[in-house]
């Protein structure tokens, strides 16, 4: 059984991977050749303002008094530039926003696991392109575009990273230190010649990146007067460095200038959704921002033309403003309507812009023709090598005729259909992959489902007798399939992991049809069976499976469930026999069922509810403690002593969150005594649990106890109070399923008072599954995805609140922030293993056929998923179609280890002095 846990983890570790490979490859190809204009560029010098985070509303929108909140950029728009709407991709963070704008391709999403800070793939940029780049800000964004260039020319000038202080008196003081560096630079500029030298060449690049607006916002939320005024600093302080530019140059009108952001941000505070457009705006000069299509009249701007354009356009206007070829990895379609220059020069940088996507195009056309068999080939139809050179002749001919707005036209259409092309070749194998990736999981539901019947049931009986050896044909052709895989992947010369996904299935589907025994026996038990009976367990199976799928998308569902979940007691036996614990049930299900009604994302801290949840587990601490002072054993004292630990832990952390929420308030930042008690916390939360009795209710008493102050520190509104919700329902699920079993007359209370966790589980005492464990495990799953969704998630990272790690740390770390954010989704995880692990006990229940049902569940609401992922579309779309397949795998992968947990959490004692006597209670 060990092996196949350890087979199982490898099995579901290559499908949570094989997603990568099939729908977020790199889009990158290598081996083109550079294209520029072959005309005068309209500008010597470029100068690139993003403002990181800034929601284009928040700039173009008037404020109460009519005024606008960027007077200097607004008078750019009404009377030099031009200025539309930058239109994001995911994934909306910091790094793929700059890629995008300053390469010309949208990064693929799992860039995200192979780090943000170094590039994962080589690629050019407009910095490398450029002749010489001087760039400051945050050291986050700009070393990545430096170790990417080729030779010196790029220079970066950054802050310290502990600047980055979500908690800090002012933000703005990171958008200032670049003002502040850029004016001193050519101050030095004008003492030091060979400086001077350098920034009067052409083809320079001055990129000016300012955080201050996106930390602010992250800290205080864009509604907020600190993310606002911020905005009013960067416009004064763009203002100031197109006079300084101005002067320098003297007003030569060779300077271009484009104001943009990297990615918007929600009402809440993060980078992702729909108001992920970001102001884009050029004046030479050129203003961009970033998702509205008609809120022109509501800034009242309606009178200057909009002209919006996609993130990854804006890199190719760059390059055609200062004459540079376009990066080689762009994917962007020049704006035309930026270049305020002749017809002649829009229609050769239209064709250059649509020459450099072809290469792209043909490059990977020829990789992939060179890597499969000719007959298996199928070419891109709409874009054949005489289409091809048949468009370019038209484009040069119109080009000779001057009819440059034919050029303009043929060319975008080039480009679309050389970018359908790209997708095609890029998306070329998934087919096949995601077909041997869903074999492979049909196989292995099949098999752990097999195995579920062969050990753990009495459905059947003749497989428990001597089991015949499979006839030879079965391994041989198996081997022979296996063999004839490998020659087709090896002739494509396929990459390793396809090897992975396509042989992996043969071994799978050899072990189920060797089990064809098995299969025998099941069929003929199934038709001893009513076939109303069967029909009927298989809807109610199939129907609670599409809940928990429907579930990720539409969050009330877990409350019908909840409902349902109330409810089922009552048309069952429990009733007459514990009306009690039936109403307890009833009511904790109906008070659980509230949560996933209340608001996903968009609320505001609130603190009270934090305080709240603090003073009920001081209440329910106190219950506690009331009932082990009547006790007089020594064991008593222990645990006595443990409580008031765990009350003491409670009262520190209720105080942290009041004192750090205060503190923040005030700007006064994260005080270093309440970061310290909050570490302490977590790090006694991990140990405490150790020192209580192994009694059942004891021990997870003491778990729960354990664990809320750090989830009080993890908190910022109502889901502080989710996990003592959650954890009375499970109590009463423990009565529950001992009730199940119990005969009418027998105390289940006094039987579940003697019980003790227990390591040394008693095999001969374990019983095989029937049918009701189906339903213990479906419940599990259904409280496991509860944990997740009730207490305000979805299923994207954006609904996370960066402001539940505040007490723990306020400068920018997004690893260790997201590792607490993880532990704040694992703690209700770990309180319902924790009540599973009782169930079993109490159940006689082996937990290994246990886990193979839920094994089985999770699977195939993976399955669901596999095939619901999505690589196009709005980033909500493609990013909540990976969380939801990337969260069902998980769970998947991480139940075997928080099982682990939950077993070390409830079985293992530590001794705070001495050696106690142990006494049942």
């Amino acid at each position: 059984m060990l092996l196949f846990f350890a087979l199982g983890l490898l099995v579901h570790f290559v499908f949570f991977s094989s997603i990568f490979d099939i729908y977020f490859t790199s889009p990158l190809v290598h081996g083109m050749t550079p294209q520029f204009t072959p005309l005068p560029p309209p500008a010597r010098r470029l100068v690139l303002f993003v403002a990181d985070g800034l929601r284009a509303d928040a700039l173009y929108e008037l404020d109460e008094d009519g005024n606008s909140r960027a007077p200097f950029i607004r008078n750019v728009i009404m009377h030099e530039g031009s200025w539309g709407v930058s239109h994001t991709r995911v994934p909306t963070e910091s790094r793929p926003g700059h890629v995008a704008l300053i390469a010309g391709f949208y990064e693929d999403v799992s860039a995200v696991a192979k780090g943000w800070k170094e590039n994962p793939v080589e690629f050019d940029s407009l910095f490398n392109e450029s002749r010489y780049t001087w760039s400051w800000g945050s050291p986050d964004i700009l070393p990545m575009f430096a170790k990417g260039a080729s030779g010196d020319h790029v220079y970066t000038y950054s802050y310290d990273a502990q600047k980055e202080d979500f908690g800090a008196h002012d933000a703005t003081k990171l958008d200032t230190w670049v003002f502040d560096k850029v004016k001193d630079f050519f101050d030095d500029a004008r003492n030091n010649q060979s400086l001077f030298s350098k920034v009067n060449e052409e083809k320079v690049v001055f990129f000016l990146h300012l955080l201050g607006i996106d930390t602010n916002g992250h800290a205080h939320r864009p509604s907020s007067r600190e993310y606002k005024g911020n905005i009013k600093k960067v416009d004064d302080g763009v203002k100031e460095i197109v006079s300084i530019f101005k002067h320098f140059y003297g007003d030569d009108g060779k300077t271009a200038f484009i104001f943009t952001s990297d990615h918007g941000m929600t009402d809440w505070g993060t980078g992702k959704d729909c108001w992920n457009k970001s102001p884009v705006m050029q004046f030479l000069l050129k203003i961009l921002t970033s998702c509205f299509t008609s809120m022109s009249s509501e800034w009242r701007l309606e009178n200057w033309k909009r002209r919006d354009v996609d993130q990854a356009d804006i890199a190719p206007l760059m390059a055609s403003l200062i004459g540079v070829p376009f990066p080689l990895n762009s994917v962007g379609t020049l704006p035309v309507e930026y270049l305020n220059n002749t017809g002649l020069f829009k229609a050769e940088s239209m064709l250059t812009n649509a020459v450099q996507i072809l290469e792209q195009f043909k490059v990977k056309m020829t990789q992939k023709k060179e890597v499969t068999l000719p007959f298996l080939f199928t070419p891109f139809k709409l874009l054949s090598d005489s289409q091809q050179l048949d468009i370019l002749r038209k484009a040069r001919s119109y080009i000779k005729q001057e009819k440059f707005d034919e050029v303009v036209s043929l060319c975008e259409e080039l480009i679309d259909l050389a970018l359908k092309g790209l997708s095609y070749y890029h998306t070329y194998d998934r087919f096949f992959l995601g077909i041997s990736v869903a074999v492979g999981f049909v196989g292995w539901m099949s098999y752990a489902s097999l195995l579920i019947l062969k050990s753990h049931s009495n459905l059947t009986r003749s497989a428990r007798t001597e089991v015949k050896k499979p006839h030879r044909l079965l391994p041989c052709s198996f081997v022979a399939i296996g063999i004839l895989m490998a020659c087709f992947l090896l002739i494509q010369a396929c990459p390793w992991t396809y090897y992975v996904y396509c042989l992996l299935p043969v071994p799978i589907w050899y072990a189920v049809l060797r089990e064809y025994q098995v299969i025998q026996d099941l069929v003929a038990s199934l038709l001893t069976f009513p076939l109303s009976h069967v029909v009927a367990c298989s809807l109610v199976f199939i129907l609670g499976i599409e809940v928990l799928v429907f579930s990720f998308f539409y969050r009330y569902m877990l409350t019908a469930g909840l409902i349902v979940f109330a409810g089922w007691p009552f048309l069952t036996q429990l009733w007459a026999r514990a009306k009690i614990t039936c109403l307890s049930w009833a009511l904790f299900s109906l008070l659980l069922a509230v949560f996933p009604l209340m608001p996903v994302v968009g609320r505001k801290p609130d603190i009270s509810l934090v305080m709240g949840a603090g003073l009920l587990v001081l209440l329910l601490s106190l219950a506690i403690v009331t009932t082990l002072t009547k006790r007089k054993t020594t064991l008593a004292k222990e645990e006595l002593l443990v409580l008031l630990l765990q009350m003491l832990s409670t009262v520190f952390s209720m105080y942290v969150v009041y004192s750090t929420h205060h503190s923040l308030l005030k700007k006064e930042g994260l005080p270093l005594m309440n970061q310290i008690v909050s570490w302490a916390t977590l790090a006694s939360s991990l140990v405490v649990p150790f020192l209580s009795s192994t009694a059942l209710f004891q021990r997870l008493s003491s778990i729960l106890l354990s664990l809320m102050p750090t989830y009080l520190l993890l908190s910022t509104g109502y889901e502080a109070l989710f996990p003592l919700a959650l954890s009375c329902l499970m109590f009463v699920w423990i009565h529950m399923e001992q009730e199940t079993l119990q005969q009418p007359g027998v105390s289940c209370k006094q039987k579940l008072g003697s019980i003790q966790f227990t390591c040394n589980t008693d095999i001969a005492q374990l019983r095989l599954l029937d049918l009701d464990d189906i339903r213990r495990a479906f419940f599990l799953v259904f409280f496991l995805v509860t944990a997740f969704f009730g207490t305000g998630n979805i299923a994207s990272i954006n609904s996370f609140d960066l402001a539940s790690v505040y007490c723990f740390l306020t400068v920018f770390s997004p690893f260790m922030m997201g590792a607490l954010m993880m532990w704040k989704i694992l703690i209700p995880f770990v309180l319902v293993m924790c009540a599973f692990e009782a169930v079993q006990i109490t159940t006689q229940l082996s937990s290994k056929g246990l886990f193979l049902v839920v094994l089985v569940i999770s699977d195939i609401m993976a399955l669901h998923f596999f095939f619901l992922v999505k690589d196009s579309g709005s980033w909500l779309d493609i990013g909540t179609s990976i969380s939801h397949y990337v969260i069902v795998m998980s769970m998947t992968i991480f139940l075997v280890f928080l099982n682990g947990l939950a077993q070390l959490l409830t079985t293992k004692k530590l001794q705070l002095y001495g050696k106690s006597k142990r006494h049942l209670l």
